[in-house]
């Protein structure tokens, strides 16, 4: 089987997003199908790579500790599906820290494909931010719209940028870009 790799947002993507931030491992709680979605995309032969921001570790709201015990809480629950994740890029810094690596800039996503040696072209990245596109496009990745978390207003306003494909959650879209048994288009 051929390996693909797709990357995700996380807030409001795989999880309930929260203007608060995500702080602890009691606030992160997944979205209806989300997990399922993930470990169909690892069946179909999918490596998946959650690129996010979390700006709640550059404000003081979170630490590293914290943050691991979030994502440790996401994997034990995606492997209760047969899932996996096989790497969590994240960018601690906020917005005024003007880094490269905060998405819409695509340096997380540049880190991902040096590391990897790849070219992400054609890669799918689903997210439900105007940020989350953007960094996409930048590396020639494929951004797939999710109405859930910030999703649905942005599609609202009108600011999906032409061509982007728009799914109700992570679960719909994952069964678009899987179809036919799970064969990549």
């Amino acid at each position: 089987m051929t390996t693909h790799i797709a990357i995700l947002d996380r807030d409001g993507v795989i999880n309930a997003d929260s203007p608060d931030y995500i702080k602890s491992e009691a606030e992160w709680i997944a979205l209806p199908g989300s997990l399922e979605a993930i470990s169909r995309l690892n069946h179909a032969g999918y490596r998946v790579v959650i690129i996010t921001n979390q700006s709640a570790l550059g404000r003081g709201r979170i630490n590293m500790e914290q943050l691991n015990a979030i994502h440790q809480k996401l994997t034990a629950h995606l492997s209760q599906f047969g899932g996996s994740i096989d790497a969590i890029l994240f960018c601690p810094h906020t917005p005024e820290d003007n880094c490269a690596c905060r998405k819409p800039r695509p340096g997380l996503y540049q880190e991902l494909a040096r590391r990897l040696g790849i070219s992400l072209s054609g890669v799918p990245a689903f997210g439900d931010k105007l940020c989350d596109i953007e960094a996409a496009r930048a590396v020639g990745a494929r951004p797939i719209l999710v109405r859930t978390g910030q999703g649905r207003g942005l599609e609202q306003s009108g600011q999906v940028p032409s061509g982007v494909p728009v799914y109700d959650d992570l679960r719909a879209a994952v069964t678009a870009w899987l179809p036919d048994a799970g064969k990549p288009r």
